[in-house]
């Protein structure tokens, strides 16, 4: 017997239709390109979407045919997550931190009929457009009066001309939920990048359980700044769940220093904000000198890289805001876990209760995971034991774009697949899982295993250090023993005799690295991750002190 309830597929469209109907008057301010505030509603955003829809049905796009974007987070980019997507097309957001052989790869790759960019970035497509002939159409994000003379791109358009034209009457069309909605692809810090492909009920899903109270927490009473960007991994699915709940949402644009970010929180009363550390850590770096407070923000969620526990502190008593501690990747959509505490941790005290929140925190429903050993069997949840992290559920990949990478799955005895996230974990009695390393920067000493995680960590809780990476060399009786890089803070003094003193009584003698040794940056990724690979190239000549 089957349910009599009405059957109605999980469209994108559906959340800007809702959007529209129900909170058609709340906000949705950016910052734009040219350097002001642009202002209008989720009403305004639903007509505009519904013009760029008309916009790529006058070009004869096909059903699911890849429209991409290299922008910022701002009000046209939004319009793009529901104008390409609710037409039956998938949005292709592509990172413009990549190098540009790499973009000029993921747009031949993804097979792009239309690329929309901020004019920011006229120098990235000027370098690339000509080595991308699947691309029909090139747009700028910008007014036709701000449209770059002379660029050499045939048939340039402004958005605003392009979608201008167009009538906002349009009937969003019905199909399968399965369907293509989006794509992004992995940051390939080791050969070609891997597309993550989703879809509207998968988006959809995603967009509810990001919103539950025990996730990011959203409702219509929230002003939501996404610092983290649109053109990687959605947003972490912000622009839907915002259009979910009708919350007024506030877009960084370009200006992404601390400067600009904390007078934005300001200006337009952000009381919820989402970010990777690197972008907190320039922010708090430019209030504590100056003395500033926030007026309004309560909430952050960090992800992207573990958030050191100095800055969850910093934020928490220093300022007064709540920092949740989430994790994720791109092949997830990218939430899995988000930390949050249980009733039965509220009587704690502050120390007992900052060891929990410091970890990466509960599956949200929608995720399963587990830890296994080498032998691929489950390990037990006892905060202690280490395994490889495995994760499985509705917006999870199964495979990837093109069937790059081969199956990526593991297959339990049951034939259920689970997703390898290349991450070590603990996992303990309550759920709450804590990410030791990534399986590929492991550091084993003596066949004990070194968290370099927690080794960055108690680096970045000394105030003279801005950043840390910790990566294991090797030793010809320990196999590896660790050596900390740290970056100093301007204006402040600590010598490596200094920095390895502070380890004591914070981990075990063995753990404590063997050397520091003081660089002018970290490699950062094109996400913002720390890139150890790169590291590891910089010190290929590194020999440890003992030998």
């Amino acid at each position: 017997m089957l349910g009599l309830m009405q059957s109605q597929p999980l469209l994108i469209s559906s959340l800007i239709e809702f959007a529209e109907r129900h909170h058609g008057d709340a906000e949705i301010v950016s910052r734009r390109v040219e350097g002001d505030i642009h202002r209008y509603t989720y009403r305004d955003l639903a007509a505009r979407a519904r013009r760029l829809a008309n916009a790529l049905d006058e070009l004869k796009l096909q059903f699911s045919d890849r429209v991409a974007t290299l922008a910022w987070n701002g009000y046209r980019h939004m319009e793009m997550y529901f104008g390409v997507s609710g037409s039956g097309r998938v949005l292709h957001t592509v990172n413009p931190r990549l190098h540009p052989d790499q973009i000029a790869w993921i747009i031949n790759h993804a097979e792009d009929q239309v690329l929309c960019f901020d004019t920011t970035f006229l120098p990235l497509v000027q370098a690339v457009h000509a080595r991308c002939p699947t691309v029909k159409k090139w747009v700028a994000l910008c007014d036709a009066d701000k449209l770059p003379a002379d660029t050499g791109i045939p048939g340039l358009t402004s958005y605003e001309s392009w979608i201008g034209a167009q009538s906002s009457d349009y009937a969003w069309p019905e199909f399968d939920e399965n369907s293509a909605s989006s794509m992004c692809y992995t940051s390939g810090t080791t050969g070609n990048p891997k597309a993550a492909l989703y879809s509207h009920r998968s988006t959809t899903l995603h967009a509810y359980a990001a919103a539950l109270p025990d996730v990011m927490c959203l409702s219509a009473r929230d002003s939501v700044l996404p610092v983290v960007p649109m053109f990687h991994v959605n947003a972490w699915g912000i622009p839907y769940s915002a259009a979910l709940t009708g919350c007024k949402l506030v877009f960084p644009g370009p200006a992404m220093d601390g400067k600009s970010i904390y007078e934005l929180i300001e200006a337009e009363k952000v009381s919820y904000a989402a970010g990777v550390p690197t972008v907190w850590q320039m922010m708090l770096g430019h209030m504590k000198p100056a003395g500033l407070k926030f007026s309004t923000l309560r909430r952050t969620v960090i992800g992207g890289s573990a958030c050191p526990p100095a800055m969850i502190h910093a934020f928490k008593e220093d300022y007064g805001v709540e920092v949740l501690h989430a994790w994720g990747m791109t092949e997830m959509s990218p939430l899995g876990t988000l930390c949050t505490l249980k009733n039965k941790h509220l009587l704690m005290s502050k120390d007992e209760q900052m060891k929990i929140l410091q970890k990466q925190g509960r599956a949200i429903y929608g995720v399963d995971m587990k830890i296994v050993g080498g032998d691929g069997n489950e390990l037990p949840w006892d905060g202690k034991t280490y395994g490889d992290l495995l994760v499985k559920g509705p917006w999870i990949v199964g495979s990837y774009f093109k069937g790059e990478g081969g199956d990526p799955l593991v297959r339990d005895t049951q034939g259920r697949g689970w997703f390898p996230t290349g991450d070590v974990a603990t996992i303990d009695a309550d759920g709450f899982m804590q990410i030791t390393d990534r399986s590929k920067d492991v550091i084993k000493s003596g066949g004990e295993w070194i968290s370099s995680i927690d080794i960055e960590n108690i680096a970045m809780s000394h105030p003279a250090i801005a950043m840390a990476a910790c990566v294991g060399m090797p030793h010809p009786k320990w196999d590896e023993r660790p050596i900390v890089a740290v970056v100093k803070r301007p204006g402040t003094e600590v010598t490596r005799e200094e920095l390895l003193a502070f380890y004591e009584g914070k981990t075990a003698k063995w753990q404590i690295p063997d050397d520091v040794v003081f660089v002018d940056a970290i490699p950062l990724g094109a996400t913002g991750k720390m890139l150890k690979t790169k590291l590891r190239e910089q010190l290929k000549d590194y020999k440890l002190p003992s030998l």
